[in-house]
């Protein structure tokens, strides 16, 4: 698979104020990157979420290295691994970074951690893609093959169909928070999926 270019520059995120039913979007997707960290061995995990309006894609959740400070920063959607990942929905792992010409050190260098290996995949759910996860210096053995790759994409996939339980909740002026049930079966996806996953380890 030829690796996409990797040019993108992070811009930081406008401040917005938190809607209700952030808090367990949040706490969902929290519990995606630290799932995928520890599934897959990596040094660090991060969801974005694609803003469709502005085109760009959205550190949304991150585990590991950056996670203090690189949630709500945004780069272009249609640039970077990520960007192609959410262009294509295709999933795809680069195990050697420093051989590949097309990737773009100033953009990891402005994360604050250069990886030498990743694996992502898109987000999808009912066709639409919402989204890419990506893990940083998986394990060797993480990515030794097209079966793991393929794990982390069925990840994605429940992952993404949690998020839209939570999203079939609307939430804006005046709605109240997510209700218990809805987010108690979006994270029950995940925890069924967790337990799979490393079921086959």
């Amino acid at each position: 698979m030829t690796t996409p270019r990797t040019d993108a520059t992070l811009s930081p995120a406008p401040f917005a104020v938190p809607a209700p039913g952030d808090d367990a979007r949040h706490e969902l997707l929290q519990s995606v990157v630290d799932v995928a960290r520890a599934i897959f061995g990596a040094a660090a995990s991060s969801v974005f979420l694609l803003d469709e309006e502005a085109d760009e894609l959205v550190f949304q959740a991150v585990s590991g290295e950056g996670e203090e400070f690189l949630v709500g920063r945004r780069f272009p959607a249609g640039r970077g691994i990520a960007g192609w990942v959410a262009t294509s929905g295709e999933p795809m792992v680069v195990d050697d970074l420093s051989q590949d010409s097309s990737f773009d050190r100033s953009l990891a260098e402005s994360t604050a951690y250069v990886p030498d290996a990743l694996m992502a995949a898109p987000l999808i759910s009912d066709a639409r893609v919402l989204g890419v996860l990506e893990v940083l210096d998986p394990s060797p053995q993480a990515r030794s093959g097209v079966r793991e790759l393929d794990l982390l994409a069925m990840f994605a996939r429940q992952a993404a169909a949690a998020l839209r339980v939570l999203a079939a909740h609307p939430a804006g002026g005046g709605t109240r928070a997510l209700d218990g049930e809805r987010r108690e079966d979006a994270l029950q996806l995940l925890g069924s999926l967790e337990r799979l996953l490393r079921g086959t380890g």
